[in-house]
């Protein structure tokens, strides 16, 4: 593990506010593969949320420096995407749904 590995731990549980079953769920919707950025397929945000799921159901211990790596792009993401926050209510948004694929529901803040 990492130097800063306790504080990618923190900050990941602190972006990931769905459990991995209320993410899996998540991803089986229409609306979560209604967004996204496509690269020919399967968007980056809805990978994303698959990883997210195996790295939830790991004991922290045994998360690799690849998880480390991509708990910290999750972090990442949520902060920039919440500074985008737009007006309104954003119950049905591409921003929320967006957001739900990394793991982070903001009607749940």
């Amino acid at each position: 593990m990492s130097d800063n590995g306790d504080t990618t731990h923190e900050d990941f549980d602190e972006a990931v506010n769905m459990t991995p079953k209320q993410l899996s769920e998540w991803l089986d919707t229409e609306e979560s593969t209604s967004v996204g950025q496509d690269d020919g397929g399967e968007s980056v945000g809805h990978r994303s949320g698959r990883r997210i799921v195996e790295i939830l159901e790991k004991p922290k211990g045994e998360r690799t420096e690849s998880d480390e790596e991509h708990m910290r792009k999750v972090v990442g993401y949520v902060h920039r995407h919440l500074a985008q926050r737009p007006d309104g209510d954003v119950r049905e948004t591409r921003w929320r749904y967006s957001l739900m694929n990394w793991g982070h529901d903001p009607l749940e803040d």
